[in-house]
């Protein structure tokens, strides 16, 4: 059985270039960055070659990006620099972001007290931008409003200009997770005013364990890292050159082959809507997923007509047809919560149902659809 992989939101298979030019830094590029002795020059001089080439990518500074071991970290960093050396009493964000900023949130706001609101979301999960001036406009603590521009489980995408320019009129400070969006949109920071994002390389066909922080020069932000002073004192501990340079390399093929691929895995996912909406009767798009004005080209998810006894086994079965993707339902075996996602915005009926998150990449072909869908249309028909 040749496996169908289509979970590319959780994770990307690692370029073959990538993967080379990464072998290549660690036979034969060994010095520690912070040495000063020659061995170690080269080494800084290929790290800070690769910031500045990252950079470039957000038309930002070098020094505005901080190296980290992913988004995870990137996300805790921002946060909570700005609750303890910010002065930030007011955190704004929703109750659909990724878990690395909720969680993070919740933490910070047991541990410091901090104020915390949540933005309304409409029926489909977008952010409620009239609900989130009016959350602004009262605020009279120094806010940061965190919010993801494309949501992990649905796509549902942001409009990360406008929400900036908000912040800016009122003087709160503006972070979001673009974790499922660098390497698959530009992103001009310049015209965007953002203060923080969080980008990690696995999610554009890089390698797992590295990412960065986008902070903007000037705001003060303090390690939650502490040692050494490596990352111009914003995160301690030796750098892990080969992996910056697989994320370098991962984002400028990403950049360079942008449109290409995103034409290609666009017409993946229109193929995929069409023949779901023929072949399995009942299927629903969670959120706006079937819209590509207001969601991502690189997903779909799917809530299949399948009774809430079935349910539960329903990714079970599909794993054993060699089809590799993510659920998404308050069904979730193991899990008492399910996801807090779709949680937010699926009726009871629907969350006893299975959601399936399919997302794609270039490495996919109409013909691992093809074979998904007829799975898919099998086993409804089974399990119904």
């Amino acid at each position: 059985m040749t496996p169908i992989y289509l979970d590319n939101a959780a994770t990307t298979c690692v370029r073959e270039d990538v993967a080379n030019k990464m072998a290549e830094v660690l036979k034969s590029t060994y010095g520690n960055p912070s040495s000063t002795h020659s061995v170690g020059r080269y080494s800084k001089s290929i790290l800070e070659q690769c910031r500045k080439r990252i950079a470039s990518h957000f038309n930002v500074k070098s020094s505005e990006i901080v190296f980290t071991s992913g988004g995870t970290e990137a996300d805790n960093l921002v946060l909570r620099s700005a609750v303890y050396d910010l002065d930030v009493k007011h955190i704004i964000s929703s109750k659909i972001e990724h878990h690395a900023v909720g969680h993070t949130i919740e933490a910070l706001q047991l541990s410091s007290q901090i104020k915390v609101s949540y933005v309304h979301l409409t029926e489909k999960g977008e952010v409620d931008l009239k609900h989130l001036e009016e959350l602004l406009k009262n605020s009279s603590e120094k806010t940061l409003v965190s919010l993801m521009h494309i949501n992990n489980e649905i796509g549902t995408i942001l409009d990360l200009k406008f929400v900036a320019e908000l912040c800016k009129t009122y003087d709160a400070l503006f972070h979001s997770d673009t974790v499922q969006s660098v390497g698959h949109y530009h992103l001009d920071l310049q015209k965007i005013p953002i203060d923080f994002l969080a980008a990690s390389a696995h999610k554009f066909h890089g390698p797992k364990g590295i990412g960065f922080a986008f902070v903007r020069s000037g705001l003060g932000l303090q390690p939650i890292i502490t040692g050494g002073s490596q990352e111009r004192g914003c995160r301690a501990g030796t750098e892990s050159l080969h992996d910056i340079v697989g994320l370098d390399e991962s984002l400028a093929i990403a950049y360079t082959h942008l449109e290409t691929e995103k034409q290609f895995i666009s017409t993946l996912k229109s193929y995929f809507i069409n023949r779901l909406k023929s072949e399995v009767p009942g299927v629903k798009f969670n959120g706006y997923c079937d819209d590509f004005e207001k969601s991502t080209y690189t997903l779909v998810n799917v809530c299949l007509p399948v009774s809430s006894e079935k349910a539960p086994l329903f990714l079970f079965q599909l794993d054993l047809k060699g089809i590799a993707c993510s659920k998404g339902s308050a069904c979730q075996s193991g899990s008492d919560k399910g996801s807090h996602v779709l949680t937010e915005i699926l009726s009871q009926d629907d969350l006893k149902k299975p959601s399936i998150r399919f997302s794609f990449s270039s490495y996919n072909t109409k013909e691992e659809l093809d074979n998904v869908v007829d799975v898919l249309k099998n086993l409804v028909l089974e399990t119904a």
